[in-house]
This record gives C-alpha cells, structure tokens and sequence, in this order.
C-alpha cells in the first residue's frame, strides 16, 4: 500500500486530505500515477486536469514526473506554489 497526501485546491478537488492505494503494476513513474488517478473519478479528473503542472514529493523528498514511484511510501501531490 502507498500512502498518497494531496494539499491544497488538489485536496479541496479530490475531497480528501490523504489515501492509501495498492498501485496497479503498470504505475511505474509520476506521470503515470497521475494518469490512473486521473481515471478514478471525476473528482480525480478536475484535480489533475493539467497534470504537467501538479508537483510531487516522494517520500518528502520532490520529484520530477518521469521518476519511478514504486519504492515510495508516501506519495504527496499539490499544485503549483507562489512566495510571497
């Protein structure tokens, strides 16, 4: 199981705060993670609409998209941020 933690507009769109998922085996990268959550629902789908812009920390640590996910215990996705 992979703990997934979603922060922000992405928690408010999913509805919820975190999750714990079997990934399937053919969910091997960032991108493609966010491709099948994508197909979970409609919630999922306006959450991630634009996936190129959800950044991802693996295991706290930031990811880019093409990175594998498959050792990762806790996933965290959120958008885009700004300093301020």
């Amino acid at each position: 199981m992979t703990k997934l933690v979603y922060f922000a507009w992405v928690r408010e769109r999913i509805g919820l705060s975190e999750e714990e998922i079997a990934l399937p085996e053919n969910v091997t990268t960032v991108s493609e993670l966010l491709a099948f959550l994508r197909q979970r629902g409609e919630e999922y789908e306006l959450a991630l609409f634009e996936p190129e812009i959800i950044r991802v920390a693996l295991d706290k640590a930031h990811a880019e998209h093409d990175e594998p996910v498959r050792n990762a215990s806790e996933i965290a996705l959120f958008p885009p941020m700004t300093g301020g």
